[in-house]
């Protein structure tokens, strides 16, 4: 599979990115089918609020299998969310996606990269894992989900 990434700026992604998300998350989470991805648009749309936020959009053939939503905050570039289809598993969509956080991240020059992933969601941690991110030791309680999450962070050389 050629992945080749498209820097969306605006709305005009999300509808895809949260179908993407919920066929991830229903893998994910051994569920039956996807839930709608219109439950998944309201939060991708209200990280996209976030001042500075981006939506980068992974697609291969003209379709479009992963995304990353990203904003810069004081300390650090937060990742909110990455996902990818789940056909697209393995192909190197989430690495390409987030050597893009990391070309972003440097061009503002940003020197740490952070995110939150649910503490069982162990595909993910090895994802992250692999592209140099480390856990923090921080835990919290998403109250959306009802699961623990931990923190991971990479400091950019």
């Amino acid at each position: 599979m050629t992945t080749s990434l498209i820097l969306t700026s605006g709305h005009e992604a999300a509808p895809e990115a949260a179908q993407i998300w919920a066929l991830a998350k229903a893998r994910r989470d051994g569920d039956a089918a996807p839930a709608p991805a219109a439950e998944s648009l309201p939060g991708v749309q209200r990280r996209l609020k976030v001042p500075g936020a981006k939506l980068i959009v992974a697609s291969a053939s003209d379709q479009a299998v992963g995304f990353t939503l990203f904003a810069p905050r004081a300390e650090s570039l937060e990742i909110f969310y990455l996902a990818v289809a789940p056909e697209a598993w393995g192909r190197g969509v989430a690495a390409a996606l987030l050597a893009s956080v990391e070309e972003f991240a440097r061009g503002i020059s940003q020197t740490t990269l952070d995110l939150w992933v649910i503490s069982d969601n162990e595909r993910a941690i090895s994802v992250y894992q692999r592209a140099g991110f480390v856990d923090s030791g921080e835990l919290q309680h998403d109250v959306a989900s009802g699961r623990s999450e931990r923190r991971m962070i990479k400091v950019l050389s």
